[in-house]
């Protein structure tokens, strides 16, 4: 699988990262409902022995939840892969999320997550919301701190807007930059993706299937069958007119990836890598049949006429919804 240099680090991260959001389980805000931990351990491994060499998780999923597994998994690797971790997001007795980027918070979580992770130095260290955002400064400063000291050996952000990114950067360099990005949610194209390949921040994409939407096999009744506490059910691209906007446009894709030999999950993966600004894609995986599939679109690549075909039809999806909310106001 290729690799590139993630910003102005040393590390050089396979194009496919192995996500771990849905693997923290159930009992949280933003939880995807339960998870077998036997398959998450599983999934991991077959990550790596496919050739990916980078797991990205978080201190929030599955309030630890998450983390716990990737350590589990580690102990059992003679050759351990790339760890990207998240601080920030901190949670009550009650498992209530909120943020805080305080010097001695952020301290605190990294010590929390070296523990987890059962490792000495975390690779890339990430703030995972801007929040609050006048703690920004002096939450990147103890970034800079722990790397000096060596608990972590790179600092980057995920969700930051440009002009967040600018105050950081006044401090202390950063590695790379974790948004949002898909077919259904393109928004960093704007400015963040133009700023990022000017400054040389490493550009680290999540969920390019957009939480299982892109992936081919989502309907409407699985919607219906989703566990209560599946944060999907608050999410305003899985409910209707939408969903069903959304549904037509990924079976108009699924025929367009048929066409091209491969399948909708791995031309949606591939949609997000086709651009050069980008360092790798984050893919979520609960099984290891999921990631299978869906590594292989670190090699695709898409020629133009596919990529004019794909930008039709977001442009169809777009103009659908457009006209769906210009008539609920009418």
């Amino acid at each position: 699988m290729k690799t590139k240099k993630l910003g102005r680090s040393s590390l050089e991260i396979t194009a496919v990262g192995l996500g771990t959001w849905a693997i923290g389980g159930a009992g949280w805000q933003f939880s995807w409902g339960p998870q077998d931990d036997e398959l998450s351990i599983q999934t991991i491994f077959k990550a790596i022995d496919l050739g990916i060499n980078w797991i990205d998780t978080a201190a929030a999923y599955g309030l630890g939840h998450s983390e716990e597994m990737v350590g589990k998994a580690l102990k059992g690797m003679k050759e351990k892969p790339i760890i990207a971790t998240k601080c920030e997001r901190v949670w009550d007795s009650m498992g209530n999320l909120g943020g805080s980027l305080k010097r001695d918070s952020i301290k605190h979580e990294a010590e929390s997550s070296l523990k987890r992770l059962g490792i000495d130095t975390i690779d890339l260290y990430q703030i995972h919301w801007p929040d609050p955002d006048n703690e920004i400064e002096e939450g990147w400063q103890a970034i800079s701190e722990l790397i000096k000291e060596g608990k972590i050996r790179y600092g980057g952000v995920s969700n930051f807007s440009v002009s967040q990114m600018e105050r950081a950067e006044k401090i202390y360099p950063i590695t790379s930059l974790q948004p949002p990005y898909s077919m259904i949610v393109p928004g960093i194209e704007d400015k963040i993706l133009g700023y990022c390949y000017k400054t040389k921040i490493g550009v680290i994409s999540y969920s390019p299937m957009y939480k299982g939407l892109l992936s081919g096999s989502f309907t409407k009744e699985r919607m219906e069958n989703l566990s209560p506490d599946d944060h999907r059910h608050k999410d305003s691209h899985f409910q209707e007119p939408e969903l069903s906007i959304n549904l037509t446009f990924v079976n108009k894709l699924s025929r367009l990836a048929e066409i091209y030999g491969m399948t909708v999950s791995q031309l949606a993966i591939a949609w997000t890598l086709r651009r050069p600004e980008l360092t790798a894609a984050i893919v979520g995986a609960r099984r290891p049949e999921q990631i299978m599939e869906t590594y292989r679109a670190a090699d695709l690549e898409l020629d133009e006429a596919l990529k004019d075909e794909v930008e039709l039809l977001i442009r169809e999806r777009e103009n659908a919804i457009i006209h769906y909310s210009s008539q609920s106001f009418s």
